[in-house]
């Protein structure tokens, strides 16, 4: 496996799959809310736009510039959109680990998952 190869972390993740899952609405504040309504995790727009544009430079994900519009005080939204490259490290992470959680029982009490 090659460097850029590496496996996604699960932020990582959890953010390809949350802009896969919003499509051509994917800019930080519905990144945010879907993170907060799937999986119960608060993320600050700081943390969340430092690990977009560290992706963004792996090449993992593109951004563009919506319009201007007048309720945001002239702030344009930053969309983003995952590159054939990011769906690629997912759909990899994605099978390694099923194939880890293959023939994997968990046992606490008396009950496996």
């Amino acid at each position: 496996m090659v460097d850029k190869d590496k496996y996604l972390g699960e932020f990582e993740q959890f953010l390809l799959l949350s802009i896969l899952k919003l499509g051509d609405n994917a800019y930080g504040s519905t990144i945010r809310q879907i993170l907060a309504e799937t999986i119960q995790r608060d993320v600050t727009i700081g943390a969340l736009y430092t690990t977009l544009e560290r992706m963004e430079k792996k090449g993992l994900l593109e951004s563009r510039m919506g319009e201007v519009t007048p309720e945001r005080g002239g702030r344009a939204k930053k969309y983003f959109k995952v590159t054939a490259s990011g769906l690629r490290a997912l759909k990899r992470s994605k099978r390694a680990l099923l194939s880890m959680w293959e023939n994997v029982a968990l046992m606490q009490r008396g009950s496996s998952i």
